[in-house]
C-alpha cells in the first residue's frame, strides 16, 4: 500500500543538485523520492553568503517553467530563508581558536556551519510538522568534509532522534556531473551552477579527514540536541546557556 504524500524540506541553495531534488519532489521521478504533498524550499544564511538573489531567481524560473509542462496545478512550493548565523557562531566562529587543537588543528568551519544548517531546518520540520528533509550532497563533491560518510551519518540518526527522515538521495546517483545536468535538461530545467548564495568560508582546502569530522560531530551533536529540547519547551535563557558547555569540554 502506497502512503500518501506528505509535506518535505529540502536545503535549497538554488545549485543545480538542490534544482534536481525540487523537480523529483514534484513529480515523483526519482525511486527514493515519494511526491510530496507540498515542498519547503529552505535557504539557509550564515551570515558569509554573497549573490542573495540568485537561489529566489533559481526558483521563480523552475516552478514557471514545470507548471508549463503540466495539466494540473503542482503541489504547493514555498521558499522560506532561515537564519543559522547565532547557531554557526556557537558551534565555531566564536570559539575557533580552542575548538581547533581539540580536533587535530583542522579547519572544521564547514562542518560547523552545515552541522548549524541542519538543526535549524529539523528545528524548522518540527515547527511545521514536516516529517523527512533532503540534502543534495554529492559523491563528486566528497572533498568537502561536509559531504561524506562521517557527515551524512550523523546527520540521518541526529534528525530520527527527532522523529524526522534526513536523506541524501542522489549522493551515488549525481557522482557524475553528467548525470543532473542530463536530469535537469530533460525536465527543461536549466543546469548551469555557479550562481548560487557563495559563502566566503566555502571552497577552501582543508586538510580535515572524516575522523575529524566524526569526532567534532560526535561532541556537538548532543549539545545542539538539548539546544533543540530546551527551545521547544520555550526555556529561552536554557537553550541559550546549552552552548557553555563547549567552553566547559575544551582543553
Amino acid at each position: 500500500m502506497m502512503s500518501s504524500p506528505a509535506p518535505l524540506a529540502i536545503l535549497f541553495s538554488g545549485g543545480s543538485d538542490s534544482l534536481a531534488l525540487y523537480a523529483m519532489a514534484l513529480s515523483g521521478h526519482h525511486r527514493a523520492i515519494p511526491k510530496a504533498s507540498s515542498v519547503h524550499l529552505v535557504t539557509l544564511l550564515n551570515g558569509m553568503s554573497r549573490f542573495p538573489h540568485f537561489t529566489e531567481n533559481r526558483f521563480q524560473t523552475a516552478r514557471e517553467l514545470l507548471e508549463k509542462q503540466q495539466p494540473f496545478p503542482l503541489p504547493p512550493s514555498f521558499r522560506v530563508e532561515l537564519d543559522s548565523g547565532r547557531l554557526f557562531q556557537e558551534l565555531w566562529l566564536d570559539r575557533y581558536e580552542t575548538l581547533m587543537p581539540r580536533f587535530g588543528g583542522k579547519n572544521l568551519v564547514c562542518v560547523a556551519c552545515k552541522l548549524a544548517m541542519h538543526t535549524r531546518t529539523l528545528l524548522y520540520c518540527l515547527e511545521q510538522n514536516i516529517p523527512a528533509m533532503l540534502a543534495g550532497y554529492t559523491l563528486k563533491q566528497s572533498f568537502y568534509p561536509e559531504q561524506t560518510p562521517a557527515f551524512m551519518d550523523r546527520m540521518k540518526a541526529f534528525s530520527e532522534d527527532f522523529g524526522i527522515k534526513t536523506a541524501f538521495p542522489v549522493y551515488e546517483d549525481f557522482s557524475e556531473t553528467t548525470v543532473s545536468r542530463h536530469y535537469l535538461e530533460d525536465q527543461g530545467l536549466p543546469s548551469s551552477g555557479g550562481g548560487e548564495r557563495k559563502c566566503l568560508f566555502s571552497q577552501t582546502r582543508t586538510t580535515a579527514t572524516e575522523q575529524e569530522t566524526a569526532a567534532y560531530l560526535d561532541a556537538m551533536i548532543p549539545l545542539v540536541s538539548d539546544y533543540i529540547r530546551l527551545r521547544g519547551k520555550g526555556d529561552v535563557a536554557a537553550a541559550a546557556r546549552a552552548f557553555h558547555a563547549i567552553d566547559s569540554t575544551t582543553d
